[in-house]
């Protein structure tokens, strides 16, 4: 078969079927053997594994990974590429084609059904305009992942890997390094795809905590402080965590809470990291007893 992670390998799959790209869905096909090399590469693909694709597009990753995977499991929601992917794959045993919004899928109950034993990683060129509420959904659902290897936006990879007191560093960031830590494995530069986007890539990979690194009592909580210390960023904790968020305490008591725990009332959301945020989320429900 040939290549089609290549100019033109994905012209003439283009030019085969009635194919438009649809703009809402963000679709940009990587036509650059290297980088596609690199995304398989860090993934780690074994025989012994099972990888979710989502948003598989033409098949430009799918058709490496189904020469490593022992399984891929492929979720696309643009009913013209359904065609495309089976004639491709179909054939393929170890490929299974899931038409659906990612976001409506009951993925817990999919893995169960399909990696039978296997260990499961994600490798996908996600589609931008939902790379925040994908990854967020991954990670929050609890899926028995070992890995996430993704092509996002650079600016959202600059974020997700952004330290504490970075200006990139935000809400998701840390809540993101609850679940996992992350690293940059290549940024990729606009030309890399079809058509070319308006902005600049990056491969990012997640490796998920088997355990959170931190221990906090009442997790809603934890991450209700966590997005209220970045709704205002030019406030200070104090004051942004009193306008935004009722913990069930006063301004005055949790200005002595910032005060105890080491914080300090002055201190800005931008500076903390999970363990202080866990911190003060188990000094408030102190103070709240």
């Amino acid at each position: 078969m040939q290549k089609i992670a290549t100019v033109e390998g994905t012209k003439n799959i283009i030019n085969k079927y009635p194919f438009a790209f649809q703009k809402k869905f963000g679709q940009n096909f990587l036509v650059e053997p290297s980088i596609l090399d690199k995304i398989i590469s860090s993934a780690n693909i074994t025989k012994e594994d099972c990888v979710l694709e989502i948003g598989p597009g033409i098949g430009s990753v799918t058709q490496p990974l189904l020469e490593k995977a022992g399984k891929v499991v492929a979720i696309e929601i643009d009913n013209q590429l359904i065609p495309i992917l089976n004639e491709q794959f179909g054939h393929n045993e170890h490929f299974k084609l899931i038409h659906k919004d990612v976001l409506k899928v009951d993925l817990q109950q999919l893995l169960d059904e399909e990696a039978c034993g296997m260990k499961i990683k994600v490798v996908a060129n996600l589609p931008y305009y939902i790379t925040t509420p994908i990854i967020m959904l991954l990670l929050e659902s609890r899926l028995p992942l070992e890995s996430i290897t993704v092509m996002v936006q650079k600016e959202v990879a600059d974020r997700l890997n952004a330290p504490a007191g970075n200006k990139q560093y935000g809400a998701i960031t840390a809540s993101m390094n609850y679940y996992c830590t992350s690293k940059l494995v290549t940024n990729v530069p606009r030309q890399c795809f079809m058509p070319s986007p308006n902005v600049s890539s990056a491969v990012i990979q997640l490796n998920l905590h088997k355990t959170p690194p931190v221990d906090v009592g009442n997790e809603e909580q934890f991450f209700k402080i966590i997005k209220g210390a970045f709704a205002q960023r030019r406030k200070t904790l104090l004051n942004t965590l009193t306008s935004t968020s009722d913990f069930g305490i006063s301004k005055d008591q949790l200005r002595d809470v910032l005060e105890e725990t080491g914080i300090g009332a002055s201190t800005r959301g931008e500076t903390l990291g999970i363990y202080e945020f866990a911190k003060l989320s188990d000094a408030i429900d102190t103070k709240r007893i």
